[in-house]
């Protein structure tokens, strides 16, 4: 055997054991004629001290190499508290080198400002880092944590395929061409959504995996070509149910990995609540700064802009930016359309500087719209409804940090939920799904479909973690009718409805029960968890912002013979 014990194990108590180690070179010290090689390995990290013939071997060493040493435990005369293994070292008898190494290419410093090209390039020396692995440690305890929880609650972990049907679902799918049928393509699944939707039908009342989804859309620090979901359905529920029990689930998670008690039932708002106050469906709410309409107020003043514009919200601040701020913030602002950020600061009851001289008339109203008070400075934009939401929501968030506002520390869980079912896409002039076409609209609103479709609410609810979207679900269509309806307002009529999804609806038609779901994004949750933003630190071999992976080179060329036997003719 190559190891009796692994580097982070031995302990004072194993003085006076004769134990074999493997591992990798961490480090090499020598002190007059004793040598101390630092091993590592994913458990830890020993000691290591080389008499003077084995010694002069070792010394020369590269870090990084692979060693397999023998020896007898010792207590160290000093202990290093740093280390788990810090009571004892390991007087070496014997010593060989089993694999040595190249010089490596990249620094293994937990704080090396290394490229992301290059981690990417040698992930396999990235993953050997302190951090990387705890990474992937706590992913792991992570998964394991969802699937206790689960599994508590009589949920089956069903695998779904990966080779499926292409559907619409928003995102681009990746194509598979078929060598056996000449012309076309399976998709690889951008979620289980149709699978898990048919074990409900074929009855197994709840089901989760740990499902791989893959989507081709462009990419930002959040998202991967290739991602992980902990994908659930249930049957015989409502929302709250769900809910209910995604609350139970993350309570056992957080104290199982974190240690840390999870206060429910959660907080919910609603979308018009989160939308009003925040600007944003997916709310940070670590910190105040809500914003206001002040819409029907501003118009009453002189300002053109203000009595033009379709809407005006205000964010009050708690503080007096200098003219060189108030240019940078203006600069956040206008990354998201707005043209402009007006602004006045409350000084011993009336307003200075910025707009404040179009203002006076509404000082009274405004102050008590606002709740500005002296030493803070009001700001507004006026725009669309989107423009004007998309503005202030970021805007928000960056005061949020700039002015210290926000815990890092602080975990704010909530619900999100009364989404509408459908949203207007003004490119395509036509409605739009919200979340997915297969969402129940509620009860209460299911008679404006026809005539009013942006009426019409969702049976859906988001998780948001500190401004983040956790994952997402809904209660689920599982009538044919329905169904039809809602792929009508998206301009999907039955023809075209029975070809994209007809071995779903034929399945509603032979006693489907209602049920509804959830999806976590596992990548995020393990991240925010961690208090990190990079999914791919939480990802073993994740892709490039090209899509690109430089460990293997791919996507690459293949040979024509192999594009031939596909029946693929690629245009250059």
């Amino acid at each position: 055997m190559y190891r009796t014990h692994t580097c982070g194990e031995l302990r004072r108590a194993d003085v006076g054991k004769t134990v074999q180690l493997a591992g990798w070179v961490h480090k090499v010290r020598t002190h007059g004629s004793l040598t101390f090689l630092d091993v590592r390995d994913r458990y830890g990290l020993t000691q290591v001290t080389l008499a003077a013939d084995l010694g002069e071997k070792a010394s020369s060493l590269r870090k990084e190499s692979v060693v397999s040493i023998e020896g007898t435990v010792t207590a160290k005369p000093e202990a290093n508290k740093a280390l788990a293994t810090g009571e004892i070292e390991v007087a070496a008898t014997n010593f060989s080198v089993l694999n040595e190494s190249d010089v490596i290419p990249i620094s293994l410093d937990d704080d090396a400002n290394t490229s992301d090209e290059m981690r990417l390039k040698y992930r396999y020396l990235d993953l050997r880092k302190s951090t990387m692995k705890d990474n992937l440690v706590f992913r792991h305890e992570l998964a394991q944590a969802f699937r206790e929880a689960l599994n508590r609650e009589h949920f089956l972990e069903i695998e779904t395929p990966l080779l499926i049907r292409s559907t619409p679902e928003g995102a681009r799918d990746f194509l598979v061409p078929s060598r056996l049928n000449k012309g076309h393509f399976y998709s690889l699944p951008q979620s289980p959504q149709l699978y898990k939707q048919l074990l409900m039908v074929s009855g197994m009342d709840r089901y989760y995996q740990l499902a791989k989804c893959l989507r081709d859309e462009d990419l930002r620090a959040d998202r991967q070509p290739e991602f992980t979901q902990i994908d659930l359905e249930m049957s015989f529920v409502q929302a709250d149910d769900v809910m209910s029990l995604l609350e139970r689930v993350m309570t056992h998670v957080l104290k199982t990995t974190k240690q840390i008690d999870l206060a429910t039932p959660l907080r919910r708002i609603s979308y018009a609540e989160s939308m009003e106050k925040y600007g944003i469906d997916r709310p940070d709410l670590r910190f105040g700064l809500e914003l206001v309409d002040v819409t029907e107020l501003l118009k009453k003043t002189d300002m053109n802009v203000f009595k033009e514009a379709p809407m005006i919200k205000a964010l009050v601040a708690p503080k007096v930016f200098s003219r060189k701020e108030i240019d940078a913030l203006t600069d956040v602002v206008k990354v998201y359309g707005a043209k402009g950020l007006a602004y006045a600061t409350f000084q011993e009851g009336t307003f200075t500087g910025g707009v404040s001289k179009f203002l006076e008339p509404i000082v009274s109203d405004l102050q008590r719209a606002t709740a500005v008070e002296n030493g803070q400075t009001i700001f507004f934009v006026a725009d669309t409804w989107k423009t004007t939401n998309d503005a202030l929501a970021h805007l928000r968030l960056h005061l949020g940090k700039e002015l210290g506002l926000i815990d890092p520390r602080q975990l704010s869980f909530c619900w999100v939920v009364d989404f509408p079912l459908f949203e207007w896409d003004e490119e395509e002039k036509r409605f739009s799904p919200m979340h997915h076409i297969f969402s129940m609209p509620q009860e209460k609103t299911m008679q404006y479909i026809e005539t009013e479709p942006a009426r019409v609410l969702g049976d859906l609810y988001d998780l948001v973690l500190n401004g983040t979207e956790l994952g997402g679900g809904g209660i689920r269509i599982h009538r044919q009718d329905i169904q039809e309806r809602v792929l009508a307002v998206i301009g999907m009529d039955s023809s075209a409805a029975q070809n994209k999804f007809g071995f779903l609806l034929e399945s509603f038609k032979y006693g489907a029960p209602p049920h509804g779901g959830f999806a976590f994004g596992f990548d995020r949750v393990a991240a925010l968890l961690s208090g990190q933003e990079d999914i791919r630190d939480f990802i073993a071999f994740p892709k490039n912002k090209q899509m690109q992976s430089p460990l293997d080179d791919s996507p690459n060329a293949v040979e024509k013979d192999q594009l031939d036997e596909l029946h693929i003719n690629v245009q250059k």
